[in-house]
């Protein structure tokens, strides 16, 4: 599975059967983030200062991952927050429909409350997700040291908590691991400056509102 991919698992609560409202309101920010961590692992972006802007290259192969690389600015620089947040609406169909299309996902057309037509994800193999989340949790966990090199688990363990993703960090796990979380965001940070900041501002600003665009 690409970044993205795995990132959409990740918010699925293996226990509860089911995406929780709570863990799913900041993913659309979390996909383009991921695709960015992935531009940033590729040498497809520059994030000299903080800010962002496209290198030249040839275009990702995915298309999701290529579609957030077009968005960036070529010339001037410009600030994280407007690549994670502005378009997170759209992020989250195209990831889907390429989990539905691998068999990862189903997507069932329902109404909610008997009027409102939403669509409704479930996960083929809960064991295959649980095993990734535990996949994340495990360098923190065992107390191994951020990764030397930008790997998926490493931005992966940074951005559960950024957005307080339950099934992967519970609060209790936020503040008994603390200063190894913090160990690991300030080695992402050394990879992509700029980027986690931007993530955990846009989840903030659509949680203070009811935001997230999830069905």
């Amino acid at each position: 599975m690409t970044l993205t991919q795995k990132i959409y698992l990740l918010c699925y609560s293996v226990p509860k059967g089911k995406f929780p409202l709570d863990d799913i309101q900041g993913r659309g920010q979390t996909l383009r983030a991921g695709a960015l961590t992935e531009l940033a692992r590729t040498g497809l972006l520059d994030a000299t200062g903080g800010k962002v802007k496209r290198l030249p290259g040839t275009p990702p192969q995915d298309p999701f991952v290529a579609a957030v690389w077009q968005d960036l600015p070529e010339h001037a620089p410009r600030g994280w927050l407007k690549f994670v947040h502005d378009k997170a609406h759209t992020a989250e169909t195209p990831v889907r429909d390429q989990l539905a299309e691998a068999g990862r996902v189903t997507v069932s057309r329902e109404k909610k409350l008997g009027v409102i037509p939403v669509d409704r994800v479930a996960v083929v193999d809960p064991d295959a997700v649980r095993a990734l989340q535990d996949q994340v949790r495990s360098g923190v966990l065992e107390g191994r040291a951020p990764s030397e090199t930008l790997t998926d688990e490493l931005a992966m363990a940074v951005f559960a908590v950024e957005l307080e993703l339950s099934p992967v960090w519970s609060k209790e796990e936020r503040r008994t691991y603390k200063e190894e979380l913090k160990a690991y965001a300030a080695r992402f940070d050394g990879f992509v400056p700029g980027l986690r900041a931007a993530l955990r501002d846009s989840y903030l600003s659509s949680r203070a509102v009811g935001g997230g665009w999830s069905a």
